[in-house]
């Protein structure tokens, strides 16, 4: 596992060249740390990033991976839902909003239905940015285990595991992300977290 300081002046380009090549990176984002990976897209090679993340974490696939994405509007681009503006006002930030896939979607995916987010952090929305296209993001922990919120317990329990380690401290008392629906353009919390809906 390479590690770097998220301050330092090459870890952009360190965690560019991890997720375009299809790797696995734990990444700091404006909650907790995520484990992240290139999403796959239609008509680009396929980087199974997806299952690699699944089998570090040991989840199964009947539960979804959170998408980043770099700008609010990105979102458009995956569904035909209308989404509050009260909600899209919120972002960039610590709230992620589950949408219905539009059938041209250019995510290869089998799923009806899609969580996004747009982080608060500009360092992780410039890489998604120049990754150019979503990136999948999950909580750095074992599947039904506490999530981990600090530097040396992420090096421990997944530097064998990982490509690339962009450590910002440790993330203690953070709070993850808000998650929210929108069904016939009714707001429904599915997570009260960080923001307040």
């Amino acid at each position: 596992m390479k590690e770097t300081a998220k301050n330092e002046g090459d870890s952009l380009n360190l965690a560019l060249d991890c997720m375009k090549s299809g790797g696995v990176a734990v990444l700091p984002t404006d909650t907790v740390y995520g484990f992240s990976a290139a999403a796959d897209l239609k008509k680009q090679p396929f980087l199974g990033t997806d299952e690699r993340i699944r089998k570090i974490k040991g989840r199964g696939e009947d539960k979804p991976f959170i998408h980043l994405i770099a700008k609010p509007q990105d979102i458009l681009m995956y569904t035909d839902d209308t989404i509050p503006e009260a909600l899209l006002a919120k972002w960039p930030g610590p709230l992620t909003i589950i949408v219905s896939l539009k059938e041209d979607s250019p995510l290869e995916t089998k799923l009806k239905t899609v969580a996004f987010r747009c982080p608060g952090d500009q360092w992780l929305r410039k890489l998604i940015e120049e990754t150019g296209r979503p990136l999948y993001s999950t909580s750095v922990n074992r599947s039904g285990s506490p999530v981990l919120d600090s530097a040396d317990a992420i090096r421990r329990e997944f530097g064998g595991e990982v490509d690339l380690f962009v450590c910002d401290g440790d993330k203690k008392g953070a709070v993850p992300s808000t998650i929210v629906k929108v069904e016939n353009g009714k707001i429904v919390v599915v997570r009260q977290g960080a923001v307040s809906i």
